[in-house]
């Protein structure tokens, strides 16, 4: 049947009967029970531990067992809503909880949808039980005045009989409307207090999109990985055995005419120079002391190479994450690039060290100062690497000098 066709009278109230009227009916009926029993037990729990916080020990007990109860009767209230309503109440995000029984406590009172589920299990006894005595009371009053109209029917009445038809038919009616309003009542509380709430649900899309950042890092570190030991291992393999030949082209064939021994020289000189800046690149993408000695060694080459002494200080009881190791030595190879650039120094210092769960690197300057990111597009590009993995950059630069770059990573 199409949507333009139209339907009969019976086809209308059989669908008014349908299947689904019966499970929000059943679903009301048995919510009561649940609700009025996790009710009496939240009770008994928070009561005991009123009573009894003089013992310090079992008020501790009781709330852990008074949050397990408040998580165990929203998983029996999901699988209400999903087995006669069809409705997936979506859960919550879980955060790791403590071992230890106190900051587990605490860590339960101090999230609010804790508090949001207790709410719906102290309000569920209300919905459902006026819910399910307005139906049962419909259905129960149209088969009770049906009866009595069958009665006065038999009894040759005719008015009592048909006004209690009348009023059966309406009860009866009425009926699965009620069911209805109510289902959809508690879907909308459970779906407000059972569900995620849109700080919830925005913390649990900063999570996907952090864990979706960090995969794109890490894979972009390791492509640069790949793409350092392919130039290493070809590349540069190739333009070494070129610029050897070229050299040994221009020791041995002396008696070639001038302009051609100019042509090797200069030849030879633009391999060479050629292979120097193929090096400095396979540097600064990803060297393999970083991968196979660590940041001590890597930053230790950096600053033998810079063309001012470099003052170096490294303190790491353990290594981190290779991503994270990579965006220090970027930071510290981009800082002293700068400085050679720009600042004029005739020194620096590069110092970095591990608290907790936070890497510090700080890379100072003698120099003329006056740094500044919203201007440069080498600290943007700081800036922007650190960022990729949630690190703060500080920038202390006066004009003048001295000028001093701190980064913050998370290394945890």
């Amino acid at each position: 049947m199409t949507g333009t066709e139209m339907t009969t009278p019976w086809e209308r109230i059989s669908a008014h009967w349908s299947t689904r009227a019966w499970l929000r009916t059943a679903h009301l009926v048995t919510g009561v029970p649940i609700a009025l029993l996790g009710t009496a037990v939240i009770g008994a729990l928070v009561t005991v531990s009123v009573v009894l916080v003089w013992t310090v020990v079992v008020p501790v007990v009781a709330l852990l067992l008074f949050f397990v109860v408040v998580r165990l009767l929203t998983r029996v209230q999901r699988s209400r809503f999903a087995a006669f309503l069809d409705v997936d109440i979506l859960p919550v995000p879980r955060r790791p909880l403590s071992m230890n029984p106190f900051r587990r406590l605490l860590q339960e009172a101090r999230t609010r949808s804790t508090w949001r589920r207790l709410g719906y299990h102290l309000l569920a006894p209300l919905i459902s039980g006026i819910g399910a005595a307005s139906v049962v009371g419909a259905w129960a009053g149209g088969l009770v005045t049906a009866g009595l109209a069958v009665r006065y029917w038999a009894m040759e009445e005719t008015w009592p009989s048909l006004a209690f038809v009348l009023v059966s038919g309406a009860l009866l009616v009425a009926g699965p409307w009620v069911a209805r309003g109510f289902a959809v009542l508690d879907v909308i509380a459970a779906e407000a207090l059972l569900g995620p709430s849109l700080s919830d649900q925005l913390a649990q899309r900063v999570e996907t999109l952090r864990e979706s950042r960090t995969e794109v890092v890490d894979a972009a570190d390791a492509e640069r990985r790949r793409i350092e030991r392919d130039l290493h291992d070809g590349t540069q393999q190739r333009l070494v055995s070129l610029a050897m030949n070229l050299g040994m082209a221009r020791a041995t064939l002396t008696d070639l005419p001038e302009p051609a021994r100019e042509v090797i020289v200069q030849a030879h000189e633009e391999a060479k120079q050629a292979l120097k800046e193929l090096r400095d690149f396979v540097r600064g993408l990803h060297p393999a002391v970083l991968n196979d000695q660590g940041l001590d060694a890597a930053l230790s080459g950096l600053a033998a190479r810079a063309p001012f002494p470099v003052r170096l200080s490294v303190d790491i009881s353990e290594r981190v994450s290779p991503t994270v190791e990579a965006v220090a030595f970027f930071v510290v190879s981009e800082a002293l690039t700068n400085i050679t650039k720009h600042a004029g120094a005739s020194g620096a210092e590069v110092v970095v060290d591990r608290f907790g769960d936070r890497l510090h690197v700080a890379v100072s300057d003698d120099g003329k100062g006056g740094a500044d990111p919203d201007r440069g597009t080498g600290l943007r590009g700081l800036s922007r690497r650190v960022g990729s993995v949630d690190g703060i950059l500080y920038v202390d630069s006066p004009l003048g000098g001295p000028t001093t770059i701190r980064v913050e990573l998370p290394c945890a």
